[in-house]
């Protein structure tokens, strides 16, 4: 059973999409959502994500708790899609992940962020090195556009072999996260406010899926911020722990307080900000410091897992059918908005 079962509409948001909202559990129980491009696999038996080697928490999460959550918003008018998943974490072969991952993400974008070509962008073996997260669709949930979600989802149950599993965790302890410059929440809130980008609040549903949703509208407050979020949002409850991110970049933890039209979200702390996510820029180019602190974690994954740090190849490899399709759908939205 496979996702090619469900409408045209969505399989053309599932396919056609270059960057999904994923959320994993902590083992505090902390429903994070982290912002992370995604490739559906051509059959649609799955939807893949990846972190960097050198940023791994992501993928210890999904590999220690396997229950995920995707949310893929199409372009304007399109379906939004919601997916229950179990994550397979894949790091037992680090140098062909680096291969999937550019043939299926391409790394023009990037690249073009960073001001950088290929010959330059393929020394940048902290990004390119990559855990490769396959999710698996235990549901979906989606609605037939943003403006429907007031509304209850449409529902597609899948049904996940017992074949499919993480490979087998590394020896040894993980790497400890690099010390980045930390401020308070409150000065992290302001920027977000002043960024004026989407929001996105994630809980758990009752079977214990981190599910993001799009907030409609966000306020800062004292607590920290008060949230309305379409009444179809597939929570059994609108209250318990929560994550409220914007595009990645600020992210806070806190509890929900269900007011009736809103959501109150009391905020506890916010993440570190990695300056990658800070600066874009930065992934192919970062600061020195930033590089040393990402290239030693690098070693150390690498190191624990017995294998080689990849090395990426002198030409790109070629996009794979999805890759070159979801590039091409990209460009012609981008064309439509400029006209």
């Amino acid at each position: 059973m496979t996702m090619k079962q469900l409408p045209e509409a969505v399989i053309k948001v599932l396919e056609g999409s270059f960057v999904s909202e994923f959320a994993t559990v902590s083992g505090a129980g902390v429903p994070i959502d982290t912002p992370t491009l995604c490739f559906a696999t051509d059959d649609l038996s799955a939807v893949g994500v990846a972190t960097g080697l050198s940023y791994p928490a992501k993928a210890e999460r999904a590999r220690r708790n396997a229950k995920v959550g995707l949310l893929i918003e199409g372009q304007p008018g399109e379906p939004v899609v919601s997916i229950r998943g179990i994550a397979a974490v894949r790091d037992s072969d680090l140098q062909a992940n680096a291969i999937r991952y550019l043939s299926e993400t391409g790394w023009e974008m990037v690249g073009a962020q960073a001001g950088v070509g290929w010959d330059k962008a393929r020394e940048a073996v902290w990004y390119f090195s990559r855990i490769i997260i396959d999710i698996a669709p235990e549901r979906v949930l989606w609605w037939d556009n943003a403006d429907a979600m007031d509304q209850p989802p449409h529902v597609w149950n899948g049904s996940i072999s017992p074949d499919f599993r993480s490979d087998p965790a590394p020896a040894g302890k993980g790497s400890p996260a690099p010390k980045w410059p930390q401020r308070t929440w409150q000065e992290i809130a302001a920027d977000a406010i002043a960024r004026s980008s989407p929001g996105h609040l994630t809980l758990l549903d009752a079977d214990g899926w981190p599910l993001p949703i799009r907030a409609t509208s966000v306020e800062r407050v004292d607590e920290g911020f008060r949230l309305v979020v379409p009444k179809g949002a597939p929570w059994a409850a609108r209250s318990g722990t929560a994550t409220l991110t914007f595009q990645g970049v600020e992210t806070f933890v806190g509890e929900a307080v269900d007011e009736g039209e809103t959501i109150l979200l009391n905020v506890e702390r916010a993440l570190p900000q990695n300056p990658l996510t800070v600066d874009p820029a930065q992934v192919l180019n970062p600061a020195e410091d930033t590089r040393a602190k990402l290239f030693s974690r690098l070693e150390e994954e690498t190191q624990r897992r017995g294998q080689p740090i990849p090395v990426l190849p002198q030409q790109p490899p070629a996009r794979t059918r999805l890759a070159q399709a979801r590039f091409d759908r990209q460009m012609a939205f981008e064309l439509a908005k400029g006209e």
